[in-house]
């Protein structure tokens, strides 16, 4: 029995907003307290770069993951990689929680952490693709920006929960609690999740379009590289203002707020906010794709972005918070117009029995570029030049290069994902 839309896009929302918490938590506990409890004899700001190397790390691990998952969801489906990733990733976090600090085991501290931190990566990069697609396929054409932008909310929903509960442990604990085992509580809280993500995801059916659609390759890899190969390029280069602006936004500027002698709870607040105001807008923005197409949906927020970049640190340092919550809002907002059509425009750009590995492969490799050097490049340049002109300047090129690429991009507004695509 087919199961009907909305549950198709409860389960996946539910399950990326879980694994986004997941990854999410990471980089914000990285730019609070892993400096200090695992990087504990380097100077404040080097010890936050360590921290932030790490993080990196799962973002090194996601195109693996990205073509692992990508191959057996092209092979076997894609419901069943699916409750694999949040598994994977659930129990990572859980174990982050559990884990001895750098004053207790010394070296082998940061290790364990940046080995959890490659599981993470590698699922998150499995989840992602799956996650999309299974609604997308769902769904009819006439709405599936609407409908597949849902699972991207999950990513704000993500880092709602989790900029949520360590504002709550912030504001209820002093410092030195936080840093002793309060900081733990929201990765052993991954376990409840968890649980709950897995009961939604098993109850759910296979993708309609996977079920019918004909075996094209025996390595879907070889099927996106032949006849897809402009499709990921595209995909890449959509991706970099989005990703980097994004973690710039919500990661970095928790470590960038510290700087300008900001208090955690200010910023965290701010994000919260904003946060949940991209949670409710992503769909609008994914909705509005189904009228008037993804692409110009798309461009208007990468040059909204590299705008407002040198508008957000201003407000920043002014360390009042509704001018920082404006800042990371209207950011936020600028994003959504490119992360609200992206699953169904990467959806439409290729065949079925290759999807999977196409749009994982394609927003992976470019999250290394972009979500994983963003908050690592944005810490060497404020430690280099003291100034955030640098990082805006950094994001406006990104934003130029996601110009470039949407524009030489084909509207793929309406396409008929049961179509048998095999060229460019």
């Amino acid at each position: 029995m087919a199961t009907s839309i909305k549950k198709i896009v409860a389960a996946s929302l539910i399950g990326t907003t879980i694994e986004w918490y997941d990854f999410f938590l990471y980089g914000s506990a990285a730019a609070l307290v892993f400096n200090k409890l695992f990087f504990p004899e380097a100077d404040a700001l080097t010890g936050t770069l360590l921290a932030f190397l790490t993080y990196a790390v799962g973002f090194i691990a996601r195109p693996l993951g990205g073509l692992v998952f990508g191959h057996f969801g092209d092979r076997v489906g894609r419901k069943t990689l699916l409750v694999v990733s949040l598994l994977m990733m659930g129990t990572a976090t859980f174990l982050i929680g559990c884990l001895p600090t750098h004053a207790s085991v010394g070296a082998a501290a940061p290790l364990l952490l940046t080995a959890l931190r490659l599981v993470q990566g590698f699922a998150l990069g499995g989840e992602w693709g799956g996650a999309v697609l299974i609604v997308s396929e769902h769904g009819e054409a006439e709405r599936r920006g609407f409908w597949a932008s849902w699972p991207q909310a999950g990513a704000p929903g993500g880092n709602l929960l989790a900029t949520g509960v360590l504002a709550i442990l912030a504001a209820t604990q002093s410092d030195e609690a936080f840093l002793s085992w309060g900081w733990r509580v929201p990765f052993l809280l991954s376990g409840v999740l968890v649980l709950i993500g897995l009961w939604i995801r098993l109850s759910i059916t296979e993708s309609p379009l996977f079920l019918e659609a004909p075996k094209e390759e025996r390595a879907p890899i070889v099927g996106v590289l032949r006849h897809h190969w402009r499709d990921v390029v595209v995909a890449i280069g959509a991706r970099l203002a989005e990703n980097i602006s994004f973690y710039l936004l919500t990661v970095f500027v928790i470590a960038y707020a510290k700087t300008v002698k900001v208090d955690n709870s200010t910023v965290l607040d701010a994000i919260l906010i904003a946060s949940a105001i991209h949670f409710v807008t992503i769909p609008m923005w994914g909705a509005l794709s189904d009228r008037v197409g993804r692409r110009p949906i798309y461009l208007a927020g990468a040059a909204g972005i590299g705008v407002w970049i040198f508008a957000f640190f201003p407000l920043v340092n002014t360390g009042n918070f509704l001018a920082i919550t404006l800042a990371v809002t209207v950011g936020l907002l600028f994003h959504g117009m490119m992360y609200g059509p992206q699953a169904a425009f990467f959806s439409e750009l290729f065949g079925t029995r290759m999807r999977y590995t196409g749009v994982s492969i394609g927003a992976q490799l470019s999250a290394i570029v972009a979500g994983a050097l963003a908050p690592i490049i944005a810490v060497a340049m404020l430690k280099a030049y003291g100034s955030s002109v640098p990082i805006s300047i950094y994001l406006a090129i990104a934003a130029l290069l996601t110009l470039f690429a949407v524009f030489r991009a084909r509207e793929t507004q309406g396409r008929d994902l049961a179509e048998r695509i095999t060229v460019s």
